[in-house]
């Protein structure tokens, strides 16, 4: 037995969260009872959303894509830009594994696997993510200790980071800054540049744990393999 929002979530109909708020709001239906929170269903449970019957043979897709600038990290955008769900050619209803901000670039995981999607953005579970910040300025080395020992963001300090210096440009006053977090808070990357008094010009995500997308052009996409989604599966433990 598991609690119907778990259910709805693991099939890839909604995050846990969007679950919720469809049972509250009373489209969720189980056996023809309306669904409250708290709920348990088992196999044989019919569930249904705004009176359609969700498969629970929901074949798991995952897909790794590198993301593009100006594309929103979310499944439907009320302003109408463009989404990521719509570079992806698949008939399943996907979703993105944390978001990236609309200007920034690099790798992100979109699938319908919900238990793996909570696995991997718990933050106990210390997912690494490497970006590489375009930044206005000459970064110090006073800055680059205190990135790596953690600054305040919003009333609260940030994890310990990795960060290294690539490059600089006097002629062009920026610098680029490889920096490596394991949390995922809202714009977290560039919070911590800003309140150094750096602002972020270009930013673009290298990797998501061991996940890369150096052999995709902006905007293509792969699946992943069966030996990546286990290895995904451990690291979330």
């Amino acid at each position: 037995m598991e609690r119907v929002q778990k259910v709805i979530s693991n099939l890839g109909y909604a995050s846990r969260r969007e679950a919720e708020k469809l049972i509250l709001d009373g489209k969720v239906l189980i056996n023809d009872k309306v669904a409250i929170l708290g709920d348990k269903v088992n196999d044989k449970d019919i569930i249904s959303i705004n009176g359609i019957v969700l498969s629970k043979n929901n074949d798991k897709v995952y897909y790794l894509l590198n993301k593009p600038r100006g594309v929103v990290s979310t499944v439907k955008d009320p302003e109408g830009r463009k989404t990521i769900i719509s570079l992806i050619d698949t008939d399943k209803r996907i979703y993105p594994i944390g978001r990236l901000d609309y200007d920034t670039t690099g790798v992100i995981i979109l699938t319908n696997d919900g238990e793996l999607t909570n696995r991997l953005l718990h933050p106990k579970n210390n997912i690494e993510k490497v970006y590489l910040a375009k930044i206005k300025g000459i970064i110090t080395g006073e800055d680059i200790y205190k990135l790596k020992n953690g600054v305040i963001v919003n009333n609260i300090k940030t994890k310990s980071s990795r960060v290294k210096l690539k490059s600089y440009n006097k002629k062009t006053n920026t610098s680029l800054v490889e920096l490596t977090i394991h949390e995922g808070r809202n714009h977290q990357v560039k919070n911590m540049f800003k309140v150094l008094g750096y602002d972020v010009i270009k930013l673009t995500r290298l990797k998501f744990a061991f996940l890369d997308c150096k052999d995709l052009k902006s905007g293509e996409y792969r699946t992943l393999s069966i030996k990546e989604v286990k290895r995904l599966y451990s690291l979330g433990g």
